[in-house]
């Protein structure tokens, strides 16, 4: 079931990563620089953003079984055509941001699946390895530079994507029925505490976003060969998947502090950051390894605790905080790509890093809030 869920995320978040990984290749064919690619993303994410609420309640609504297989069949499609019609900077961004629904209900259905259907003794473990999914894409997408955009074409690429995509369905968990276990009493939710810590993930989105969309440009920009600048993106990859399950493994050996343990990935990765704005193979692999290994390694963490916290509509619950990732995941590209091509690479990652510290100091204000919601609801029982 957790491969299955690997599998679902894995296939509907390719399309985006993708894109940051060739961006070197796609641009020289469309003629856009990093500010538009910055752009599209942004679009994208933005999109997501505007859809995740409604597509979570659909999720709730019609289970995981089935909007697992439609997001995984709507993100080959969209991956088919970005390799095949995609001949102008619109034509991609047009395909991308109508592609932008299949990641966030992929997403969804994969929550829905593990609250319903995994052990408590194992939960922890079972999102940090389906948020693995996010570095596996980049992985991927690392791969693809060397092995099929610099041989034989970016556009290969999009295709073999699209058929690694419907081969997900093969591993697509039965998942949940329609409407399960979807209410729960609106005094137990700490939906205002879930908005905070939302914002706050969005912030840390929006800073962590540069890793997967601009690391290969900014090394290159700083004399790095785009084959060895795949490779590294293919190296942070691979840390920052062993480190989501490292956390969900953690996770289920503690009582409690799953959020405190998110603040302090935040605040550490936002060294990694600072890291790859100082030009050098040691500080861009020590950048590298600390910025996916830390910074973008809480996301699973997060929904667990999350989840945890509202079992009765896990799905309609994360979407919440999916908003602000999804919103940072619009803010950080525009910002990013704007810094560096008005700047340089090393400002924006410079102020990526300052935004990554209020991140995690915003996700300790949403603590603060969670336990004072949890003691109210004691003290009013």
């Amino acid at each position: 079931m957790g491969a299955g869920a690997v599998a679902i995320t894995t296939a509907t978040v390719l399309p985006v990563f993708l894109l940051g990984a060739m961006t070197v290749q796609i641009g020289d064919e469309l003629g856009f620089d990093p500010a538009a690619l910055g752009l599209v993303v942004a679009l994208y994410f933005g999109v997501s953003a505007l859809v995740s609420l409604p597509v979570g309640r659909l999720v709730e609504r019609w289970g995981s079984a089935r909007t697992s297989r439609v997001a995984v069949v709507g993100a080959a499609l969209f991956l088919l055509l970005t390799g095949l019609a995609a001949h102008s900077y619109a034509s991609l961004v047009a395909i991308l941001l109508c592609g932008a629904w299949c990641n966030v209900m992929g997403q969804l259905s994969s929550n829905l699946t593990l609250a319903r259907s995994m052990p408590e003794a194992r939960m922890g473990l079972s999102f940090g390895v389906k948020q693995a999914s996010v570095p596996l894409a980049t992985l991927l997408a690392g791969i693809s530079v060397p092995g099929v955009a610099l041989t034989v074409g970016w556009r290969w690429a999009y295709v073999i994507a699209a058929g690694l995509a419907l081969c997900a369905l093969a591993a697509a968990p039965r998942g949940s029925a329609p409407g399960a276990r979807d209410r729960t009493a609106p005094q137990d939710r700490a939906t205002a505490a879930l908005a905070v810590i939302g914002a706050a993930a969005g912030l840390g989105a929006a800073s962590a976003t540069g890793l997967g969309i601009f690391l290969v440009a900014a090394a290159v920009d700083q004399g790095v060969d785009p084959g060895l600048a795949g490779l590294v993106l293919t190296l942070g990859s691979v840390v920052g998947l062993v480190m989501r399950m490292l956390h969900g493994w953690l996770a289920d050996r503690r009582e409690g502090a799953h959020v405190a343990f998110v603040a302090a990935s935040l605040l550490s990765g936002a060294v990694g950051l600072a890291l790859l704005a100082i030009p050098g193979p040691v500080t861009l692999i020590v950048g590298v390894v600390l910025g996916f290994g830390l910074g973008w390694s809480w996301p699973g963490l997060l929904q667990f605790a999350v989840v945890r916290l509202n079992p009765a509509a896990p799905a309609a619950a994360t979407a919440i905080v999916q908003v602000g990732v999804y919103a940072g995941g619009f803010i950080g590209p525009v910002g990013f790509g704007f810094l560096a091509t008005h700047g340089s690479f090393t400002l924006a990652w410079f102020v990526a890093a300052g935004a990554m510290v209020l991140a995690g100091i915003g996700v300790l204000v949403g603590r603060r809030m969670l336990l004072a919601h949890r003691e109210a609801l004691v003290s009013a029982s």
